[in-house]
């Protein structure tokens, strides 16, 4: 298994890139299915998750071909209704596959996912936008069962108990695109990742009205054709490197991040006194001095609130920011999986309820041998380990090359040291980790 070694306090200068979206990608893959045409999709990052959903959709019966890299060739002629609990239950986004399947094939069987480190992310509003759609749906022995044949538009209301859910809104658009009649979403999520595949499915004929806002009303068509189309670039990647930058001397420029996508975490970096210029659409520049740095109070919310997927890395920048800083979870309230990592560094940080009481001190964090235990924490305790004093050790980095196409070469150009080396060459307990 590998991990990352990383001597810190390197200054980083120069320019990084920010990948596709994974979180666009994985429902854009299961569009796929809606249509016997081939689609090409570009911008696409070489990311586990990417090559698994791939080859979950060569087990539905899906034609998938990459011609070359970041680019997928995909045609889907027959496709099968059934997706097993072995493919499911190792990607929790493959639940996505439900909403294509009910919208083309009319009938589905997909394996409920599986639990998730971060807290519970139950699909109550996905079975519930279903039935509005006038689906039969059965829940049993661990499989969501569906009989679309009588299905027509619905008025469907997708708010929950912390906000829209994402997932659940890609899975009725699916579903509804498809589906004869009107369909009309409330609450529904507006993430640029949901707007990005709500643009894709346009460009296959889809009739879609309200892309971008919480109301969605959709026309179905009887048909849908194949398509070329580019995903965005990802918000949190691009994110992630902003905060890297702001933990250190840094004069770093990172291209792929849309300031329109990020408004939340750029209002943030400025009420905190990041030096900072937007140089155009998509690049972001950022000089680093966290002597600088103010502490400040962050709320997670739903799109275009602050995004919980930068949640721990904003923990990790507070950390070091001399000051109190409340950073408060409302999305996944459990999702502070890092905070006793980030402590194993000297970290001063106590959680009460879902809030992180971050007391962030001047000195820097110390280098430690620390566990990553899901995609962000990953990121998180990485760019910890850049700002650190001394060797840090990021195990379980399976966990990072989830979500972040090749991050150790990408801050290597930076001038950062890091390396991906086997856990076997790990220092042991026995031996000195200086």
């Amino acid at each position: 298994m590998d991990v990352l070694r990383i001597r810190g306090g390197q200054p980083l200068k120069g320019t990084i890139r920010a990948s596709g979206a994974k979180n666009a990608c994985l429902p854009i893959f299961a569009a796929t299915l809606l249509t016997e045409e081939t689609c090409v999709i570009e911008n696409v990052p070489d990311l586990s998750d990417v090559r698994f959903m791939a080859r979950i959709l060569e087990a539905m019966g899906a034609e998938v071909e990459r011609p070359e890299p970041n680019t997928w060739k995909i045609t889907a002629k027959e496709v099968a209704t059934r997706a097993p609990y072995d493919l499911v239950r190792k990607m929790r986004a493959s639940v996505c596959l439900l909403g294509p399947l009910v919208g083309r094939m009319k009938s589905a069987e997909v394996s409920l996912p599986g639990g998730c480190v971060i807290g519970q992310r139950p699909i109550d509003l996905h079975l519930k936008g279903l039935s509005k759609l006038h689906c039969d749906v059965d829940v049993r022995n661990g499989y969501v069962f569906v009989d679309a044949k009588a299905a027509h538009g619905g008025h469907v209301f997708l708010g929950g108990r912390h906000g829209s859910t994402v997932t659940g809104t890609a899975n009725i658009v699916m579903a509804a695109v498809l589906t004869p009649g009107i369909t009309r979403i409330d609450s529904a999520a507006c993430e640029p990742e949901v707007v990005d595949l709500c643009k894709m499915l346009i460009s296959m004929g889809a009739k879609i009205d309200g892309v971008g806002s919480h109301a969605l009303t959709i026309e179905g068509v009887e048909a849908l054709r194949g398509t070329t189309y580019r995903v965005i670039n990802d918000r949190i990647e691009a994110g992630t490197y902003l905060l890297a930058a702001a933990m250190m001397e840094s004069d770093v420029r990172v291209e792929g991040a849309e300031a329109e996508h990020m408004s939340a975490l750029l209002d943030k970096l400025e009420e905190a006194g990041l030096d900072y210029t937007i140089e155009a659409v998509d690049a972001i520049r950022v000089r680093g001095q966290r002597c600088n740095l103010k502490p400040v109070d962050v709320i997670t919310l739903p799109h275009p609130g602050y995004a919980t997927d930068l949640q721990a890395q904003m923990s990790t920048l507070m950390s070091v920011t001399p000051g109190l800083s409340i950073i408060t979870e409302r999305i996944y309230p459990n999702r502070f999986m890092h905070v006793p990592e980030l402590q194993r560094m000297g970290a001063d940080i106590a959680i009460e309820g879902p809030s992180a009481i971050v007391k962030g001190r001047k000195q820097p964090l110390s280098g430690a041998p620390v566990m990553a235990s899901d995609l962000r924490a990953s990121a998180a305790l990485v760019i910890a380990g850049l700002a650190a004093e001394g060797e840090t050790w990021v195990q379980r980095i399976y966990h990072l090359d989830r979500g972040y196409e090749k991050m150790e070469e990408k801050f290597k150009g930076l001038g950062a040291e890091i390396d991906r080396i086997d856990d076997a060459d790990m220092p042991r307990d026995d031996e000195t980790m200086a």
